[in-house]
């Protein structure tokens, strides 16, 4: 089955299209628009590298899950999946902000002479 979004070729019985998204069959049949599912992978490989690289690796692999799973049919799956993909985003940001305001005051109280 071909995507009328993006032409890019899918699985004849997949439910979203691989590339970009677009809904090419409703699951299960029924006529209920299905509910978008976010992946965050452009914001965990954001946050790898320019938060926390430790805490964004599990961010991606969470996040690089959500498509597959609901591909599969498991949108129970996908959800959870981009649950934890969110989690550990907002922890690797969290590392990082708390990483960055230690080495401001750390710079700037030796700059003025008061140790921490």
């Amino acid at each position: 089955m071909y995507c009328g979004n993006c032409g890019s070729k899918n699985d004849d019985n997949a439910y979203n299209c691989l590339k970009c998204g677009h809904v090419l069959q409703q699951a299960g049949g029924s006529d209920k628009p299905q509910q978008k599912i976010p992946n965050y992978f452009a914001l965990s490989i954001f946050i790898t590298f320019f938060c926390c690289l430790p805490l964004g690796i599990p961010a991606i692999l969470h996040s690089a899950q959500v498509n597959g799973k609901i591909q599969a049919g498991d949108i129970q799956g996908a959800m959870e999946s981009s649950r934890k993909a969110k989690m550990w985003c907002l922890l690797s940001f969290g590392a990082g902000l708390i990483v960055i305001i230690i080495f401001v005051l750390y710079h700037f109280g030796l700059r003025k002479g008061v140790s921490l």
